[in-house]
C-alpha cells in the first residue's frame, strides 16, 4: 500500500475528497530507521513545551553521550544524578525518561524489528504502560516512526478539528463518533489523519476552502 493508493481511496470519500483535492499528494513519511525507544524519549521531550525548547533539551541530552547518535538506554541510566535536570527536563519528564530507558534495557520496549512482528493493538497495550506515555503518544509512534498505515488518532485535536472543517460541522465530533466515521477510510486511516491535519493547518492560514452548503 502506498500514499498514492491512500489518496485514491480517500478521494472517493464525500467529506475527505475535497480536502484531498485541495491538499494534493499525501506526503506522509515515517522517520527512516528510528527506534521506538528514541521516538518515545523524543515524544516525552516535546510534551507540553515549545518545539524549539524541546529540541534544545534533547540536544543537550544527546551531547551527554557524544559517541552515540542518540543515547542508548544503558547510557541514560548511567548518567550522573542531576544530568537530566541540567538538560532542562522537568521532574516528571526525568521520571518518564528513566522509566522508558529502564524498560527498553529490560526488553519491554521493542526494537523496530521486534515491533514489526507486533500488531497495532499489541504495541499500544504494551507501551501505554510506560510512565508518561499515553495512547496518543503511541499512535504518533505508530504513524511517524513505524509507518503503520491504518491509525486514526481520534483523541487528537487537530484530527477532530480537520474533520469539523471538512464536514462543515458547528462542533468537533466526539472521539467515538469519529472512530465510527473513520472505518470507511480503512486501511488508510493514517493518511486520512494526515489530510485532516492539513485541513486544520490550512484553516489557521486562512486558506482552507470550506464545503459548500447544500
Amino acid at each position: 500500500m502506498s500514499n498514492r493508493d491512500a489518496r485514491r481511496h480517500l478521494a472517493a470519500d464525500p467529506v475527505l475528497g475535497p480536502v484531498v483535492r485541495q491538499v494534493g499528494p499525501c506526503r506522509l513519511k515515517p522517520a527512516p530507521g528510528r527506534e521506538p525507544y528514541e521516538a518515545l524519549i523524543r515524544a516525552i521531550g516535546h510534551q507540553q513545551v515549545h518545539g524549539r525548547a524541546a529540541e534544545a533539551m534533547l540536544n543537550r541530552l544527546i551531547a551527554q553521550t557524544p559517541h552515540h547518535p542518540f543515547p542508548p538506554p544503558e547510557a541514560v541510566l548511567a548518567l550522573p544524578e542531576g544530568a537530566l535536570r541540567a538538560c532542562g527536563f522537568s521532574g516528571a519528564k526525568q521520571a518518564a525518561i528513566l522509566d522508558i530507558a529502564h524498560k527498553a534495557a529490560a526488553g519491554w520496549v521493542p526494537t523496530r524489528r521486534a515491533a514489526a512482528r507486533m500488531t497495532d493493538t499489541a504495541l499500544i497495550e504494551r507501551l501505554v504502560a510506560l510512565r508518561g506515555v499515553g495512547r496518543w503518544t503511541v499512535e504518533m509512534l505508530l504513524i511517524f516512526t513505524l509507518g503503520r498505515p491504518d491509525i486514526l488518532p481520534v483523541d487528537d485535536f487537530g484530527v477532530r478539528e480537520g474533520y469539523r472543517l471538512a464536514a462543515g460541522l458547528p462542533a468537533q465530533p466526539k472521539p467515538r463518533e469519529l472512530a465510527a466515521i473513520g472505518e470507511a477510510w480503512a486501511p488508510f486511516r493514517s493518511a486520512a489523519a494526515w489530510y485532516l491535519w492539513r485541513a486544520a493547518d490550512l484553516s489557521k492560514e486562512g486558506k482552507f476552502r470550506a464545503p459548500q452548503a447544500i
